[in-house]
C-alpha cells in the first residue's frame, strides 16, 4: 500500500496495490502495522460505521471533541464520493486550508483522517457505501460539526444544485462561531495529543 501525505499535515491518501486477474481484483484494505509507520503512531480500530447516500448527499464537516478525540480511515465501497478533510485546529499552519479526492469503490484508495481535523463528502453516484475505521467508539456529546458551506472555509464540493443535507449539519456553526464557542482544538493539543497515542501504544 502506498501512503501519500495531504496537504493538511497528519493527513494521508492509502492507495493499496490491486492484483488483478481473469476472476477480477483482490488488495490488503487495511494493515495496521503499515499504518502505524506511515502516520508515526498506532491506528486501532474501535468501532466501524457505514454510510449509504444517494447522489448529492452531503455529508460533513464532522469531527469529534478533543478528548475523547477520533481519527479515521475513510473507504469508499461501492460508487463514487468526493472526499473532503479540512484543517479545524486552531494555530494550524494549515488552518482552514482543505484537500480533496474522488474515492471510487473500484480503485480501493482510503483517507486518513487524524484527531482534530474536519471531515466531509458529497456522493457522486446513487447508492453510494461509505465505511469508517474509527479509532474511538461513539460517545455521545462529542461529535463536532462545522457548517460545510461556510463561506470562510468555501470548500470546492462541486455540486450543480443545493446538496442534500441532514438538519444537523446544515445548522452547524461556521468555523468562526465554533472557535469562538471554544469548541475547536488547538494545533498543539493535538500535536501532544498525538505523542500520546505514540507512545501509549
Amino acid at each position: 500500500m502506498e501512503f501519500h501525505p495531504l496537504t493538511v499535515p497528519g493527513c494521508y491518501l492509502l492507495r493499496p496495490r490491486l492484483l488483478r486477474d481473469t476472476r477480477g481484483s483482490f488488495y490488503e484494505a487495511f494493515k495496521e502495522p503499515d499504518v502505524a509507520e506511515a502516520v508515526g503512531r498506532p491506528f486501532t480500530p474501535r468501532q466501524v460505521n457505514y454510510s449509504v447516500s444517494r447522489r448529492g448527499v452531503l455529508r460533513g464537516i464532522h469531527s469529534v471533541l478533543l478528548p475523547p478525540g477520533q481519527a479515521k480511515i475513510v473507504t469508499c465501497h461501492r460508487g463514487v464520493v468526493r472526499d473532503i478533510v479540512v484543517d479545524i485546529r486552531l494555530g494550524s499552519p494549515t488552518f482552514g486550508v482543505h484537500d480533496v479526492n474522488v474515492l471510487r469503490a473500484e480503485e480501493g484508495a482510503s483517507v486518513f483522517v487524524p484527531e482534530g481535523v474536519g471531515h466531509g463528502f458529497v456522493a457522486l453516484t446513487d447508492d453510494a457505501c461509505v465505511g469508517y475505521l474509527c479509532s474511538t467508539p461513539y460517545v455521545p456529546g462529542t461529535p463536532l460539526d462545522i457548517d460545510p458551506l461556510d463561506p470562510e472555509l468555501a470548500l470546492p464540493w462541486g455540486t450543480k444544485c443545493d446538496p442534500i443535507m441532514s438538519q444537523k449539519d446544515a445548522q452547524a456553526p461556521t468555523v468562526a462561531a465554533a472557535a469562538q464557542a471554544g469548541l475547536l482544538p488547538t494545533y498543539e493539543e493535538c500535536l501532544a495529543w498525538y505523542e500520546r497515542m505514540r507512545t501509549e501504544g
